[in-house]
């Protein structure tokens, strides 16, 4: 997917590192240079962050309708994820591991790092509600899931994360190997952790 860098006043944009700050809306945006390059200085109001100044040469910014989530009006008396089926809908939704950490047409290397950066939710307070967030796009996700269901769902999700962490190594490990060990020496905790013991597990 190609990063659209034309961002104007009132477009709605989602912050690819960062989804639980929820949809922005630019407020500025000035033209800029970063290492010779064209981009823009924009200044932003995230529905979960408040307002914040980046630039496109660095923050994964993207049209909010590239953006896979839920809307802000699915979740209500009308919402199409009540009922049986639409529930199925919203769990594989919140299960999902995000596009940029999965995407096959994305580098081993950026998908491990955008990997990477998930073990940074957990499943205490307010950790838990940036992650359903992200997961769902939802300024609020407590007004569509309880706190039951979405400590459930995160520690479903934190399984499939930890897969999936593993099966990247690996290909790494074949495709990579400086790269792998590069992200390790910069990982933090439990990515850390988990990076070690997977680099030197046998498959």
């Amino acid at each position: 997917m190609l990063v659209k860098t034309d961002f104007g006043f009132g477009d709605k944009v989602v912050h690819l590192g960062r989804p639980e700050w929820g949809l922005g809306t630019v407020s500025q945006a000035i033209g800029d240079v970063h290492e010779g390059r064209a981009c823009q200085r924009l200044t932003i109001r995230f529905e979960r962050a408040g307002i914040k100044t980046l630039s496109t040469a660095i923050a994964n910014l993207v049209p909010a309708s590239d953006a896979p989530a839920l809307s802000a009006q699915d979740a209500g008396p009308g919402d199409p994820l009540m009922g049986r089926e639409a529930a199925k809908n919203a769990t594989d939704l919140m299960l999902r591991i995000p596009d940029i950490a999965s995407d096959p047409f994305q580098p081993p290397r950026v998908r491990l790092e955008a990997s990477i950066r998930l073990y940074r939710y957990n499943e205490h307070a307010g950790s838990l509600i940036d992650w359903a967030a992200a997961q769902s796009g939802l300024k609020d996700p407590m007004t569509r899931f309880n706190r039951h269901e979405l400590e459930d769902l995160f520690k479903r999700w934190a399984m499939l994360r930890d897969d999936h962490l593993r099966k990247l190594v690996w290909e790494m490990k074949k495709s990579d190997p400086v790269g792998l060990s590069i992200a390790i020496r910069g990982a933090t905790g439990k990515a850390q952790q988990l990076l070690r013991k997977f680099d030197t597990g046998a498959r």
